[in-house]
């Protein structure tokens, strides 16, 4: 795994992103000189912008390709799937860019070299995915793991590791910690050989350690001497936060919560995530007046009852403050503070408020929130009272969402969508503590780029 802007990223997976967008350049600059000839196409490249065109359009290739799910794990290894999203891709960037083209003529690249190489894209890439699948697949190129302990934590991690070949880790042992007490016992061994007769077989390139109870059940010495001959001894904690961008709930402990790295967010990073709260929703509400003026009026003359949804959420350090929204069911669909979550098809939805719902343009308003300091753009959602005290009493260390502002999208919302249930909640705070350890400017900006997928591709909405 590979971390940027405190987000992790499978190794594989961008290597296959930035072959592809080398690929797409490679296969156009061909197409160039298919068309052009030997003589004409490094004039064009080299005295008319040539690269810049083929870089914009193979940077608008990669960006369709993620907002398509191509480097998705549940569509990676699913090559039907991909042959069918691949040709969406085409037709997206094919549209993109005729519209670009209109906007700015310079940047055109021309008819003749655009479809030589959109039809050398397709077969390209799909040949390629076929050899790093064939190639990625191959047990000689994962590295083999054991995970150390058992409980909660170490059968997660067999399931996540299990379900993510991308990862290129193969899991081929585990070792459980009640066989590792049972080893100490009658027999005449150290209890470190013991565990390292034990490990040896494996022949493990990484151990996982995933224990409930460390405190005399780990093998330290043996451990240590795994590491000095090149065997990587990692947390299992800290190895399920990279893999799944959450925090492990049943593993948390207050020590950990209290001595690792991050959960700090400095004053520096305050005054930038207040001044840029400020500015962007001054700008977000003077480019959206018009259009909130249009949706309030037809709210107004679509059903009865006021424009705007007021709503008591909980914010930084479990201060109540007043949400505002655009109305989308019908007036007094919930009485006094008993408020019941979304359902997918529910009655109490205006026939507006679906389509606004489903756009999240209801959450326009959200801007004045932001702009008087409720709320970042960036942030755990806020909940009502009711339903944050039902977390708070039954969810372990759910008062930590509170040491930040909430925001109107966040980790947990562009990773785990609309939460109805306490098991959902109870997902969502693991996903909002990550956010929290490792909050940082990169990571809004992360989180802002998710975000613009979701609303274009209408996903999570209810």
């Amino acid at each position: 795994m590979i971390r940027l802007f405190h987000a992790y990223f499978p190794t594989r997976t961008l290597f296959l992103g930035i072959s592809e967008a080398c690929l797409v350049a490679l296969a156009f600059i061909a197409a160039t000189f298919a068309r052009l000839g030997t003589i004409d196409a490094p004039l064009m490249l080299s005295y008319e912008q040539g690269f810049l065109k083929i870089f914009i359009l193979s940077a608008a290739f990669i960006v369709c390709m993620y907002y398509f799910d191509l480097y998705d794990s549940l569509i990676f290894n699913r090559m039907r799937e991909v042959f069918n999203r691949l040709l969406q891709v085409l037709g997206t960037v094919s549209i993109a860019l005729a519209f670009l083209y209109y906007m700015y003529p310079p940047l055109e690249l021309g008819r003749g070299i655009f479809l030589i190489g959109l039809v050398s894209v397709a077969v390209i890439l799909m040949l390629w995915r076929r050899l790093f699948l064939a190639i990625t697949n191959l047990p000689q190129f994962a590295e083999r793991v054991v995970i150390f302990g058992d409980g909660p934590l170490a059968e997660s991690l067999m399931g996540e590791l299990g379900a993510r070949p991308e990862l290129g880790i193969r899991i081929v042992g585990q070792l459980k910690s009640h066989e590792n007490e049972i080893l100490h016992v009658g027999s005449d061994e150290k209890p470190g050989a013991q565990f390292l007769n034990l490990i040896e077989p494996y022949r493990a390139e990484r151990i996982v350690v995933a224990m409930n109870e460390r405190r005399g059940n780990l093998p330290v010495e043996a451990l240590l001497q795994l590491k000095s001959r090149g065997v990587r001894i990692q947390d299992g904690g800290e190895m399920y936060e990279a893999v799944t961008g959450k925090l492990s709930i049943e593993s948390l402990r207050a020590s950990w919560l209290l001595f690792s790295p991050g959960f700090e967010v400095t004053r520096p990073l305050w005054i930038y995530k207040r001044a840029s709260s400020v500015f962007w929703s001054m700008v977000g509400l003077t480019l959206a007046l018009p259009l909130m003026a249009l949706i309030a009026l037809a709210i107004r003359l679509d059903s009865p009852g006021p424009v705007i949804f007021r709503q008591k959420r909980v914010g930084l350090r479990g201060q109540i403050f007043t949400l505002f929204k655009f109305r989308t069911m019908i007036d007094n669909a919930d009485q006094g503070e008993n408020h019941r979550p979304a359902e997918r098809t529910d009655s109490r939805f205006t026939r507006l408020g679906k389509l606004l719902r489903r756009t999240r343009m209801d959450e326009l308003p959200q801007l004045v929130n932001i702009l008087g300091g409720d709320m970042h753009f960036v942030g755990p959602r806020p909940f009502v009272p009711n339903q944050e005290m039902e977390c708070l009493e039954r969810i372990p260390y759910y008062r930590q969402r509170w040491v930040v502002k909430p925001g109107a999208t966040g980790w947990a919302q562009v990773n785990r969508g609309y939460c109805a249930t306490l098991e959902d909640n109870k997902e969502k705070l693991a996903y909002d503590l990550f956010y929290i350890k490792n909050i940082s400017i990169g990571l809004d900006l992360l989180i802002l780029f998710k975000t613009m997928k979701i609303l274009l591709l209408g996903r999570g909405a209810r």
